[in-house]
């Protein structure tokens, strides 16, 4: 065993046996990863210098493979806390098919990740030929699982299950295919997030015996996992935030507010020493936390320095040029200007200044057999409709394609991927490299107040679109009119280019149908008139308009 995994070993059983919970603002030791001097300071005023590069402003479209243990079951996203919740589908799933998880926990799916038909080059390729400009991977989950040979994390994929270095072969396979390279860190929320693991049924044979979230090394003698500490994974040696047993309440802690158990010096000193980990070994060009600002915002300045470091690292790392993209979700607007606004499956119905992303997922976060079984994927004209739009706006989008735990999508995915590839064939210069117009669209949605909810969470209002939407993005020599769906007649207008419109005073030389070519069009006072040839009908008709 690495010393390091003794270290961090000896730190949990140096804490008294209640982790006791933080007062105030913890400060994180760089005692073993030194945070990189330079231009940023881990301060809000200092990371406000950031500027999006342009690489980022170009690319519009990146794919994540958002993959690890929690998708052994096929439980879906989650599935590492609820199946600890009694009643739900991944706990009944669990019990049937594994075990009760006072016997058999999550720690005892990790050896079950095996990634045995696991093929990083060819799924990195097939990405890049569907038009992907960038690509992510999950480091690791709120499940506390790392997915690369870990220093300051024994339960790891070289460890356990693979034997592999998960990250290491991502990272290969995106840079022999020149892709920038993404990596999601979740698990700074474990310590709230796992809170059921200490749980107990309240019901049945198993009733009041306890799940497996509290055991120790002691309880590992002779065990598979013996040398192992389970609260290294678990991290629940702490007291319970306010009303943990209501499943809910997670997501109200989840900016450690509202009765949260407050995370402890060293647990915010390991997820950052983690993080520095990835940045210092893998060279990431993107970072992606599911959290409220950085993590731990306002109960620790583990974030701000990981944000600090990041940046000058990644400076370091080229020349002198900032490179790198970081993400965070729910910013004020003096945030936005040092990090890039995610918002998780949704999109804001307005023009956004400054570059941000949507992250979005064909099914679920982690791949789901219910999904599959009912047919329950987004189509891949659903996803280029998502994605026209989110472009219209100044966004990005990025796709998770959920993998089943060998590594391999299902067939029903494989079409997806497929439709998807051959529309950006045809119509990617519709979405790279282009801009805003002056507005991002017209039609009942567009024009339409639609709120985000929390993180995001308000995709499903774009998901049914009409010929009537339209969307928009330009490039110094054209103007492209996406048309979301196909028009009944072959006919569609655009008002937003009638006659004396306020947004185009000058002239339309011609109109394209991408894929096909010149198309007829007039232009009256109710818009720009335009007849689509019946053979060449697609999904989303692009226009490309030529002032």
């Amino acid at each position: 065993m690495k010393l390091s995994y003794l270290l961090a070993a000896a730190a949990v059983l140096s804490i008294n046996v209640s982790n006791a919970q933080t007062e105030g603002y913890v400060e994180v030791s760089d005692d073993q990863e030194p945070m990189a001097a330079g231009a940023f300071e881990p301060n809000w005023e200092s990371l406000r210098q950031y500027e999006t590069p342009e690489w980022f402003k170009n690319a519009k479209f990146g794919i994540w493979a958002h993959w690890g243990p929690q998708c052994v079951e096929g439980s879906g996203d989650w599935m590492a806390r609820e199946m600890y919740m009694e009643g739900s589908k991944a706990y009944k799933h669990h019990v049937e098919n594994y075990g009760h998880p006072s016997e058999f926990g999550f720690k005892d799916i990790l050896p079950l990740f095996k990634a045995e038909r696991w093929n990083p080059d060819s799924l990195v390729a097939l990405y890049k030929s569907i038009g992907a400009q960038y690509f992510f991977v999950l480091g690791n989950h709120h499940d506390n699982f790392d997915l690369w040979d870990s220093q300051y994390q024994p339960w790891n994929s070289m460890n356990i299950g693979p034997k592999r270095d998960i990250l290491a072969e991502w990272a290969a396979a995106a840079r022999k295919y020149d892709l920038p390279f993404g990596v999601s860190l979740h698990a700074d929320h474990a310590w709230t997030w796992y809170e059921p693991a200490r749980r107990y049924d309240l019901k049945g044979d198993k009733a009041g015996v306890q799940y497996d979230g509290l055991v120790t090394a002691a309880d590992g003698a002779g065990k598979w996992w013996d040398g192992l500490d389970p609260q290294l994974l678990y991290a629940q040696n702490h007291p319970e935030s306010r009303a943990s047993w209501w499943n809910g309440a997670v997501h109200g802690q989840w900016a450690w507010g509202d009765g949260a158990a407050q995370p402890s010096q060293w647990f915010c000193t390991n997820f950052y020493n983690r993080t520095l980990d990835v940045i210092n070994r893998y060279n990431p060009d993107l970072l992606y936390f599911d959290t409220t600002g950085v993590p731990f915002a306002g109960v620790s300045d583990a974030g701000l320095k990981i944000a600090a470091h990041f940046y000058n690292h990644n400076m370091a790392t080229h020349d002198g040029k900032l490179e790198a993209v970081m993400f965070g979700k729910i910013l004020t607007d003096e945030q936005k200007e040092a990090l890039v606004w995610d918002v998780e499956r949704g999109a804001p119905n307005e023009i956004v200044p400054l570059p941000w992303q949507s992250c979005s997922c064909i099914g679920g976060w982690h791949y789901n057999t219910g999904i599959y079984e009912k047919n329950k994927y987004k189509s891949a004209t659903t996803v280029v409709r998502l994605l026209s739009d989110i472009v219209s706006k100044n966004g990005n989008l990025l796709l998770n394609i959920p993998l089943k735990g060998d590594g391999t999508f299902d067939e029903k995915e494989a079409v997806i991927i497929k439709g998807i590839g051959d529309w950006m064939g045809v119509n990617g210069e519709a979405i790279y490299s282009t801009t805003p117009w002056k507005i991002f669209g017209e039609g009942p949605v567009a024009e339409s107040t639609i709120p985000l909810n929390a993180q995001g969470f308000n995709e499903g209002s774009y998901a049914n679109m009409t010929s009537s939407e339209i969307r928009f993005t330009q490039t110094p020599k054209a103007l492209y009119a996406i048309v979301l769906a196909w028009p009944q007649g072959d006919k569609v207008t655009i008002k937003s280019l009638a006659k004396g419109s306020e947004y185009h005073r000058g002239g339309v030389k011609h109109v394209e149908l991408l894929g096909y070519g010149r198309v007829p069009f007039k232009r009256t006072a109710d818009g720009l008139e335009v007849t689509l040839p019946a053979d060449a009908r697609v999904d989303v008709p692009v226009l490309k308009i030529k002032k």
